[in-house]
């Protein structure tokens, strides 16, 4: 097997003078040189002697972790490909330094059988990042009935959900968390109350009275959250919450987890960086699902990323077309991209350390390996620095879709590209 930076084949490659960041590792914290061949790490160490047939790789404060995986992620193919293809969205988050991504079933068909499965998967084939579908819960994520889901997860897909759709039928969530058990499957439920969110486009609070837009209260997630979490109480089972915000659903996970229960959530990068008082200017990138939130709610949010309540962070990288994003503010869509901003919004807000722990955990959350630094091991790394400070422009958006929260936001660090399926992708 050969390796590809950037569409250039190179058979062997030692990277220099690298930082590697992995505590399951003997050589967390150390600055060494990491020799590849054939896409094992075949050396470890300080000063390896450098060879006629190996390329070498060297760049400024450069650190190494295991790749990184990114648990919501929507491109659009099939049907939206004005959006985003899964061949360019796998390209995009291979530059943001993301080796695997849990594709959303939001296309047009949606993924909600085998076949639609089988295809995303057949698209991503040769790709440097690994796609993993996420299977829509219930048949064209209507919320009637279940949708196909052994046959889905024999076809490879790795949880059920419906990206952005919360449940209303509580006797089908609960139905879905028992059947599921019989092959250790893990539903995903988006937690906000229809009903109460109305027409509600914003955060509900001092911003959106300011500003004369209709809010979403907290108790819209809360509510369903906590009816969740009951719900898995009486099945057993797996849940997995996903893109929490509010810092009262921070305080019912933590409860969930102190019973027992096998509950993870997960928390937008979005949410953590930025609030509802960037609303000011009405701009359409900044309406999402869930809603940007207070200051409050995000420092509860970082807690919970701390004390670990929250298990895995994740861009929630969702592309929309210029036609349904620049439009009156009630009548966009929600979503924003995130892969490109990821990294460098991140460290802004988070240390390092666990930083890499919540964007390399979801490969635990979904049973998938994961790898540790060392040698003989293969080589599945995500290349990064740590220093420099810049501001996310245009310039950095590789999407088809432009519509980032993050355009004018200050950064620091940036990721340099990944390792990973015998193929080294540099930003």
């Amino acid at each position: 097997m050969c390796f590809k930076i950037n569409n250039i084949l190179v058979m062997k490659i030692i990277i220099r003078e690298a930082k590697i960041i992995d505590p399951k590792s003997h050589f967390h914290n150390q600055v060494v040189d990491v020799k590849i061949n054939d896409s094992i790490i075949e050396k470890i160490g300080k000063n390896l002697s450098s060879e006629s047939d190996y390329e070498e790789l060297k760049h400024a404060d450069l650190h190494i972790s295991q790749g990184w995986f990114d648990s919501s992620v929507s491109f659009g193919e099939p049907g939206f490909e004005d959006r985003e293809t899964i061949a360019n969205g796998l390209n995009v988050a291979s530059k943001c330094g993301f080796t695997g991504i849990a594709l959303q079933p939001n296309s047009f068909p949606i993924i909600d059988n085998q076949s639609q499965i089988q295809f995303v998967k057949q698209k991503a084939n040769s790709s440097a990042t690994e796609l993993f579908p996420i299977g829509a819960l219930t048949k064209n994520s209507d919320g009637t009935d279940l949708a196909e889901l052994f046959d889905m997860k024999n076809s490879g897909a790795i949880a059920f959900g419906d990206y952005g759709k919360s449940l209303s039928n509580s006797n089908l969530l609960k139905i879905g968390l028992q059947y599921v058990q019989d092959f250790d499957g893990l539903v995903i439920a988006f937690c906000q109350d229809e009903k109460i969110k109305g027409s509600g486009v914003v955060n509900e609070g001092i911003v959106s009275t300011r500003l004369g837009l209709k809010g979403i209260p907290n108790l819209a997630e809360e509510l369903i959250v906590a009816r969740n979490v009951f719900l898995l109480e009486y099945t057993g089972g797996k849940l997995h919450i996903p893109t929490i915000s509010t810092a009262k659903s921070v305080e019912l996970i933590r409860e969930a987890k102190d019973k027992g229960l096998q509950v993870t959530c997960s928390i937008a990068i979005h949410n953590l960086v930025l609030t509802d008082e960037k609303l000011d200017g009405f701009d359409t990138r900044y309406k999402v699902t869930p809603p940007l939130r207070t200051n409050g709610d995000r420092m509860a949010l970082i807690k919970g990323v701390l004390d670990n309540t929250i298990d895995m962070i994740t861009s929630d990288h969702n592309p929309i077309d210029i036609e349904h994003k620049k439009m009156e503010f009630d009548l966009a869509k929600n979503g924003t991209i995130g892969l490109e901003s990821a990294f460098g919004a991140l460290l802004t807000v988070l240390p390092l350390d666990k930083i890499i722990e919540k964007l390399t955990s979801a490969r635990t959350l979904f049973k998938l390996k994961s790898t540790e630094i060392a040698e003989g091991n293969l080589a599945n790394l995500t290349l990064f620095t740590t220093e420099s400070d810049w501001v996310f422009s245009k310039e950095n958006i590789l999407s088809k879709s432009k519509n980032s929260a993050f355009l004018g936001t200050k950064m620091k660090g940036k990721a340099i590209g990944i390792c990973n399926n015998g193929q080294l992708i540099l930003s």
